[in-house]
């Protein structure tokens, strides 16, 4: 599959419009790529996910690896994760549970930061 710039200046980054993302973490024990399907919001140029657990397989993962692969709207990148907490944080996780439960109707759990990889000359939308 071809790898876009999810911050490239193409009509198609609609991110709002798509209910849902493809995560692929690596497992943190086997090391073979692990995909799911799940909600996120877009913001400022980064997605995020909320994990109802902690202990969810797919956040264990990226804490021990922290590079995932991302599929959503018809592009495919990598990206940088990192968890976003309501104590280091609270401004961005009261915002980014606010925006899932405007969109979801749900927002509450760990919320997870994906950064998408790409290069420093790249327009940002």
């Amino acid at each position: 599959m071809k790898k876009t710039n999810p911050n490239s200046s193409s009509k198609d980054n609609n991110f709002d419009r798509e209910l849902y993302l493809y995560l692929t973490t690596r497992g943190r024990k086997s090391g073979r790529p692990r995909e799911i399907e799940i909600w996120f919001t877009h913001r400022d140029r980064r997605f995020y996910l909320i994990a109802e657990y902690p202990t969810s397989n797919w956040v264990q993962n990226l804490r021990a690896n922290p590079t995932a692969q991302v599929r959503v709207a018809g592009q495919t990148f990598s990206a940088n994760a990192r968890v976003v907490t309501a104590e280091a944080e609270p401004e961005l996780h009261r915002t980014i549970a606010e925006l899932s439960s405007k969109k979801y109707g749900w927002g509450e759990g760990t919320v997870v930061e994906l950064t998408p990889a790409f290069t420093a000359d790249a327009k940002c939308k």
